[in-house]
């Protein structure tokens, strides 16, 4: 199986201005792109079998690392939802010329929303969304409204706080600019949403960190689209089983072949 090619992006002007490590593997509409998870990278278990699966299919598939995470360059403490969303729609933009298929995970299924969202506002659908555990709204709805007290204030006078967390024992820092500036991107208060595409939502039953309730009300909110949910009844989180993994390239599967050709 061939190698997909590494390909470094500049986004942002001076001070802004960060390499984004870029994977493509050309082949057949639409372009599935990987909007990974927060702390994760292109080179997990679940981006790691959707482009085998490509490769096996003839099908594009790009995947990157946001600043500050995997083999980009940036410092991690400077993320924030707006940094990361204009990384990934520079991704998006450069690399392909008909609407893609958004593959999201956790936070990436968040930001997979947020792209979907702004392109359908712009007369420009995606071709597909596939989200798994969408951490919607999750700076405000899954840290800030879950910390207490001290928490907060930690945040707040200190500008960081690491919260403890069961993938990396060096933790998750959770910074003010991450708190402040994802509060310009809440969706959840809107009484309905759309994306103009086809949508598919897989979410465990088990997720400890992403609760199932979240998907059922962003299943409710989208209304005007065509949207599945498929429940795992067993599964937590990460949803990187065998069996999970399989459900996922499925389902990626079946929205590129319902999708295919769409906008070109």
């Amino acid at each position: 199986m061939s190698e997909a090619e590494r390909i470094d992006i500049e986004v942002g002007e001076a001070s802004e201005a960060r390499r984004i490590a870029v994977l493509r593997r050309t082949g057949k509409a639409p372009d599935i792109i990987w909007l990974g998870g927060y702390r994760s990278d292109m080179a997990g278990t679940k981006a790691e079998a959707l482009d085998q699966w490509a490769a096996e299919s003839g099908q594009g598939v790009v995947r990157f690392d946001y600043s500050g995470h995997g083999k980009s360059g940036g410092d991690f403490l400077d993320g924030s939802i707006s940094r990361w969303l204009a990384e990934s729609s520079a991704v998006i933009e450069q690399y392909t010329d008909a609407p893609p298929v958004l593959v999201g995970s956790s936070m990436g299924g968040y930001l997979a929303l947020l792209t979907a969202l702004g392109s359908f506002a712009a007369g420009n659908p995606v071709a597909g969304l596939v989200l798994l555990a969408p951490a919607v709204d999750m700076t405000e709805r899954l840290m800030w409204e879950e910390f207490p007290g001290e928490v907060r204030a930690e945040i707040m006078d200190k500008g960081v706080w690491v919260e403890p967390s069961q993938y990396d024992p060096a933790g998750n820092p959770i910074t003010k600019t991450l708190i402040e500036d994802g509060r310009h991107y809440l969706v959840m208060d809107r009484a309905t949403l759309q994306v103009g595409c086809p949508v598919h939502i897989l979410h465990g039953r088990d997720d400890p960190d992403v609760p199932l309730g979240l998907s059922l009300e962003l299943v409710a909110r989208l209304a005007h689209d065509d949207v599945t949910l498929s429940i795992v009844h067993d599964g937590d989180h990460r949803l990187s089983r065998e069996q999970d993994i399989d459900l996922l390239v499925r389902s990626v599967a079946e929205m590129a072949a319902g999708t295919d050709g769409m906008g070109s």
